[in-house]
């Protein structure tokens, strides 16, 4: 069996920014173990199998290098942006997944792609024993999302000078970790980096996931439905936001930098 591939850099408008993610389109079924080997044989911080259904819509799962996850929003974009331009999707119809996390929707907006996923926000509990000291940060809030932690931090420099034990986070008995800032320059309303090392991520670029939880977040604490985010990691990348009751719309770009083939035996 061949299947086709595309390795896209997903919230960017450019080559080698934002998020990388890998793209299988799947033709015939393959086993979940497959799919997690040719998943560390990428090694990309996800990669999504896409697999058509009768109805139109498409079966959806992403894989870490180490694990499957149960939310990726910067894959289920490459993904979407992957149909529409190989043509499996006219430009005008949305693209339908149905994943561990429901049915999410992708509908192109001019040059950008916005997204349709249920709002995880955040509960406030005490910092679990190690956590805070595992990532070498003072917070201002902790709270756990139904994946990860959400820890604020005092400003934008403390966003950006974390530098995590990621043995130490890897022992989290979650995915992973947002640290998050209030943004201070125009047009951002708030920053944050993502750890995820128990899944084989020590620093996600850019992670649509987190934007379900930081944007309802961040609505409240602002008074505001529409926000934007901007995720420090080096490679980096923007996410607007719309907050609408329990759903979260986020937008972003992308683009295809690698095009190929899977042999599958």
């Amino acid at each position: 069996m061949v299947i086709r591939y595309q390795h896209v850099d997903a919230f960017t408008d450019r080559p080698f920014a934002g998020n990388p993610a890998g793209v299988c389109l799947l033709t015939e079924e393959v086993t979940a173990e497959w799919m997690q080997h040719a998943a560390a044989e990428i090694a990309l911080s996800e990669t999504a199998f896409a697999r058509s259904r009768s109805d139109g819509d498409y079966d959806l799962r992403w894989f870490a290098p180490a694990a499957e996850v149960a939310l990726c929003g910067h894959a289920t974009l490459a993904t979407a942006h992957t149909l529409w331009e190989l043509g499996e999707l006219p430009p005008t119809e949305p693209a339908r997944f149905h994943t561990k996390s429901g049915l999410l929707i992708a509908t192109r907006r001019g040059n950008w792609i916005e997204l349709d996923f249920p709002a995880n926000p955040p509960t406030e509990i005490p910092a679990p024993a190690g956590l805070l000291k595992a990532l070498g940060l003072a917070a201002a809030y902790v709270g756990r999302t139904r994946f990860d932690y959400l820890v604020e931090v005092e400003s934008e420099d403390a966003v950006r000078a974390a530098a995590p034990d990621y043995l130490a986070l890897k022992r989290a008995p979650v995915r992973g970790a947002i640290v998050t800032a209030r943004g201070e320059r125009g047009g951002v309303d708030f920053v944050s980096r993502f750890f995820a090392p128990s899944i084989g991520v020590s620093e996600d670029p850019v992670t649509g996931s987190s934007h379900t939880a930081l944007a309802p977040y961040w609505a409240a604490k602002l008074g505001k439905d529409r926000l934007v985010g901007h995720q420090l990691s080096p490679r980096g990348g923007v996410v607007r936001c719309t907050v609408d009751g329990d759903r979260v719309r986020m937008s972003g770009r992308a683009v295809t930098v690698v095009r190929g083939e899977w042999v599958a035996n």
